[in-house]
């Protein structure tokens, strides 16, 4: 199999770059296992029922290119695209998606300006991309516009409470004044178009969105509180059929 580069980059466009620790630990086992598995797993639980085939398949910040193979295993695509604003990520997707023998295409964009033609794409992935973003807004309406009338969106996102913390401030950095709640992350998908029914919304809250990495439950077994401020949000998204 191959993999299919374009490394033409976008015009500059503000962004704040990730941090050597933030890059070692998207190659690491835990993300794969424990934020990206379980993410797909509680995407799918929420998609809509009846079976349907999804040609075209993009990544949006596909990053060092670990969802691809998953979501090439889960959905067989004709067409399965990875796309991030930095060219070196492309290069090691390039290299992931070939060591899993699946064939895909790489697109170095910005998620606010998508080399993609409208209505192009059938399912768009977007797993903890949107907190690096700096406009957000001009991102979700992309995402809208390269979706086809029917298309599915897969968000998965950690909000404010979680990167406004001690711990994710000392190892990553991020965009703070744009970081958003749930509920702000959810109005903002709808308010773009999309359809999100509440049964296609889950708030999950895994031991590593939380400031004690779950100590606090495991080892003391303290359980969380029942009202608490979500630190993510898996959804899924329709783009209304015309």
């Amino acid at each position: 199999m191959s993999a299919n580069l374009d490394l033409t980059q976008p015009p500059a466009e503000p962004h704040v770059p990730e941090t050597e620790f933030g890059k070692w630990f998207l190659r690491t086992e835990t993300w794969t296992v424990h934020v990206l598995e379980r993410a797909l797993q509680d995407l799918q639980r929420l998609m809509p029922a009846e079976p349907r085939t999804y040609e075209v398949v993009a990544d949006v910040g596909c990053g060092y290119g670990r969802s691809l193979a998953k979501l090439h295993q889960r959905f067989a695509p004709r067409r399965l695209i990875g796309m991030d604003i930095d060219p070196e990520m492309l290069r090691e997707s390039a290299r992931e998606v070939a060591a899993h023998g699946v064939e895909a295409e790489f697109i170095c964009c910005s998620s606010s300006n998508i080399k993609l033609p409208d209505n192009s794409v059938d399912m768009l992935f977007c797993h903890q991309t949107f907190h690096h973003l700096i406009d957000q807004e001009s991102a979700i309406k992309e995402f809208f516009r390269v979706l086809k009338p029917g298309g599915v969106l897969l968000f998965a996102e950690s909000t404010r409470r979680y990167i406004h913390s001690w711990i994710i401030r000392l190892l990553f950095r991020h965009p703070m004044e744009v970081q958003k709640t749930a509920p702000e992350y959810l109005a903002m998908v709808r308010n773009a178009g999309f359809s999100v029914p509440d049964s296609a919304v889950s708030y999950p809250f895994l031991w590593w969105s939380r400031e004690d990495l779950g100590m606090m439950e495991t080892i003391l077994r303290i359980k969380p509180p029942a009202v608490k401020e979500e630190t993510l949000i898996n959804l899924v998204a329709l783009k209304p059929a015309e």
